[in-house]
């Protein structure tokens, strides 16, 4: 089992990918489009995202993909609310995905003992 990383680690762009649940050409993609994603580039070009960028991410995801906002109405929403806003919203999405991770255990364990309870009574 893989050692998590700190909540203040750096991440790779296909570990930040994985954990936004895109493909890593969208953020490349969305960093063309929001000049305010700067993660740091190490040789190579290898991007590294702090914990800053992916509040940002997090915020501009929800924007476009759950408010139903186009890339100009994000960047009018910077604009006019400014950086500070979008990561706030982007928090508070990470902070409802972190609260419903208990109720997903719950869920599983009640699953598997359906599942044990069926397979004893078949």
């Amino acid at each position: 089992m893989a050692k998590q990383k700190s909540a203040q680690a750096f991440r790779t762009i296909s570990e930040v990918a994985d954990l936004l649940d895109v493909p890593a050409h969208v953020l490349r993609f969305w960093e063309t489009r929001f000049s305010q994603i700067q993660p740091v580039k190490r040789g190579g070009g290898r991007r590294y995202y702090r914990p800053e960028d992916i509040s940002l991410l997090r915020g501009i995801q929800d924007l476009l993909h759950v408010q139903g906002m186009t890339i100009k109405g994000v960047q009018k929403v910077l604009k006019d609310r400014g950086l500070k806003h979008v990561m706030g919203i982007g928090q508070e999405v990470q902070l409802t995905v972190v609260s419903s991770k208990p109720n997903l255990k719950e869920i599983v364990k009640g699953l598997e003992n359906l599942r044990s309870s069926i397979a004893s009574s078949v």
